[in-house]
């Protein structure tokens, strides 16, 4: 998420100081992406340094107030015309992990899959009952879940497509073969056991 336009989204309607920005930013996105004040306040001094805001002026109680400037509005225009980039978007940590699992030796990566369907099975049900009590004129916020609702849905596929890989490859995997036996120790012929012994002996006659 961006949120150095969505803050310039927020005052392209009008001046605002960094609490407002943080409370209507997260009130627009449901608290999806909760912002710290601090995070605010550091995009405020980047977008001031580079031209997008300006300062606009305190109220009694010592809150420093930013507009968008001209620059700003261009940037924030550029930003809605372009698509987001496919390799702009955080790093799938789940892939990552499963990319790991079925690399590394002792991991059970069918209870990893299971796990993380049950968990996000738990985050879809609550996505969906949450879009249930949204309000109807809440648009951007049913925006919101339904997003979250079809990567939730997304993912569980996904995880049941991952589960069928590894039942495939456990299938195609080579069954040890049992060890071979022993060969039959060899027998070291011994003096007793030449032709010349095995031949009954003669009783010498007594003279």
């Amino acid at each position: 998420m961006s949120i150095k336009h969505g803050l310039l989204a927020l005052l392209d309607q009008g001046p605002r100081y960094g609490y407002q920005l943080r409370a209507e930013f997260e009130a627009r996105t449901g608290s999806t992406w909760p912002l710290n004040v601090g995070q605010v306040y550091t995009t405020l001094g980047r977008l001031d340094r580079d031209g997008l805001v300006a300062p606009d002026g305190e109220d009694g109680e010592g809150h420093v107030f930013y507009r968008i400037t001209d620059e700003g509005r261009r940037e924030l225009q550029e930003w809605f015309d372009a698509p987001v980039a496919r390799g702009d978007r955080p790093r799938d940590e789940l892939a990552i992990k499963l990319a790991m699992a079925v690399t590394v030796p002792g991991v059970d990566v069918a209870a990893v899959v299971q796990s993380q369907r049950a968990h996000t099975l738990r985050a879809l049900q609550d996505y969906t009952r949450l879009k249930a009590r949204a309000a109807d004129d809440d648009l951007a916020w049913q925006l919101v879940l339904e997003s979250l609702v079809f990567q939730a849905e997304a993912e569980v596929r996904w995880l049941d497509h991952c589960e069928s890989r590894l039942a495939r490859r456990d299938m195609r995997a080579p069954v040890a073969a049992p060890p071979a036996a022993a060969p039959a120790p060899t027998r070291t012929p011994e003096a007793t056991d030449t032709p010349a012994a095995r031949r009954p002996r003669l009783r010498r006659s007594p003279r």
